[in-house]
């Protein structure tokens, strides 16, 4: 559906671009977090690593 002609459009592209790189901090930002967090909780990782495993060993296509 074509957005209509007005205020969405007025804002253009730089709004776009600005939440682009705001989604991207914030998924760099996620990303470190959960890197600390592996480091700081080794087990409860390797507990969330051998979930995830589980999971994606019994997904059917």
């Amino acid at each position: 559906m074509p957005e209509p002609e007005g205020e969405q459009h007025d804002i253009g592209s730089e709004t776009e671009a600005a939440r682009r790189r705001r989604r991207a901090q914030f998924l760099r930002e996620l990303h470190e977090a959960k890197a600390l967090r592996d480091r700081v909780q080794p087990r409860r990782a390797r507990a969330a690593r051998m979930r995830q495993q589980m999971r994606m060993r019994t997904f059917r296509w």
